[in-house]
């Protein structure tokens, strides 16, 4: 065989290779956008939503889904569009925005007139079960200051288990993620224009 038949038959090999290689497939927490109801009110404050922390055992690109028999699989062709800290982040606080009237202030220059309303969230648990739900255990944290700087502050910390049917497939998987984070963003807007009213209401049950 010379040296340029061999060269055509390495080219074609490693072309038939990639050509039956599996897709990598990208998906995103965030729902598509949706116009902001009209019914909804400006707040008495103005809210910034702060890092999100995520579980660490499926903080990684790969989306990680629990088998039956307790162990993880790990997807290598089925990843997220962003870090999923940064997804979750990203999908709460647009959510957040809808039902709460007002924009994400974070980082950004506050109105000294206004309160400030933070919003924390910790991911201790975002299980997903393939072809049947999606989980996600949420302790979450609202806390309170006047638009000065060195006002005084109230918290509070509540927690939220929410489980959500899937369909079959992947893209049903992660639709039920997103309508789990949509159910939070519901809890928590609830709450902190409750919560911001009266200070001493407790934790949605």
């Amino acid at each position: 065989m010379t040296v340029r038949t061999h060269l055509l038959v390495l080219a074609c090999a490693l072309g038939l290779t990639a050509c039956s290689s599996t897709p990598t497939h990208y998906y995103t927490l965030i729902a598509p956008a949706t116009q902001t109801p009209a019914h909804v009110a400006q707040p008495s404050f103005q809210f910034e939503m702060q890092p999100v922390l995520m579980a660490v055992q499926v903080d990684q690109p790969q989306l990680v889904v629990r088998q039956g028999n307790g162990s993880l699989a790990i997807l290598e062709n089925e990843r997220w569009g962003a870090p999923l800290g940064d997804e979750f982040h990203d999908a709460l606080t647009a959510e957040l925005e809808r039902r709460l009237g007002s924009r994400d202030m974070a980082g950004l220059p506050k109105q000294s007139d206004s309160p400030v309303l933070s919003i924390r969230a910790d991911v201790r648990r975002f299980e997903s079960v393939l072809d049947h739900y999606a989980l996600i255990d949420v302790v979450w944290n609202l806390n309170l200051r006047s638009g000065g700087s060195g006002g005084p502050r109230q918290n509070i910390t509540c927690s939220s288990v929410i489980r959500q049917q899937a369909g079959i497939g992947m893209e049903n998987l992660v639709l039920a993620h997103q309508q789990a984070v949509s159910k939070l963003a519901d809890t928590i807007a609830k709450a902190a224009n409750g919560w911001t009213r009266q200070t001493n209401s407790r934790c949605p049950s």
